[in-house]
């Protein structure tokens, strides 16, 4: 039987408890999907960086929408055998040399799906302008998870996108 000191007790516990498991994001949620790519960018040295997303078929499967996917498939396919394909760059940490020290991730509001923005930092590298140190990830529900549809930053202050870019790989 519960007594009322028992109850009193354990109270606060219930508290801590309920507050603790709303703060931690999902691991299907969009901050957490972010939180985990940049853990993994940053283990060791930060030189790792996040081409692992995007690195084979699967991996593409596993964190991009089918969209995004079937759109890289198209502009792989337009790549002349033996180039580079139609994206060059670790867009995880918007660099060709990943170097990633530290990172912060946010969600931001957008009409349809999310937006989550990490920003973050460097051991060796600095930036030119504060702007390249944010990447965003545009996520929308693909058979019921959440895909990345879109990564967008900014090198020396210029947007990028990579829908953007193989989209033009297309056009050319």
């Amino acid at each position: 039987m519960i007594t009322r000191r028992t109850l009193a007790a354990s109270l606060p516990l219930l508290f801590i408890v309920a507050g603790a498991s709303a703060q931690t994001p999902a691991a299907s949620d969009p901050q957490a999907i972010i939180t985990t790519i940049y853990a993994r960018a940053a283990s060791g040295k930060g030189e790792n960086g996040g081409g692992f997303i995007i690195d084979s078929k699967a991996a593409k499967a596993k964190y991009l929408s089918k969209s995004l996917v079937a759109l890289w498939a198209k502009a792989d396919a337009k790549t002349p055998k033996g180039d580079v394909g139609p994206i060059d760059f670790d867009p995880v940490t918007n660099s060709q040399a990943p170097d990633v020290k530290s990172f912060e991730v946010k969600a931001e509001t957008r009409q349809a799906g999310k937006t989550i923005a990490a920003t973050f930092t460097g051991r060796s590298t600095t930036r030119a302008a504060a702007a390249d140190q944010t990447v965003r990830y545009d996520f929308v529900r693909d058979q019921a998870q959440w895909k990345i549809d879109d990564i967008r930053g900014a090198t020396e202050g210029l947007p990028w996108s990579i829908r953007e870019m193989l989209k033009a790989t297309l056009k050319s």
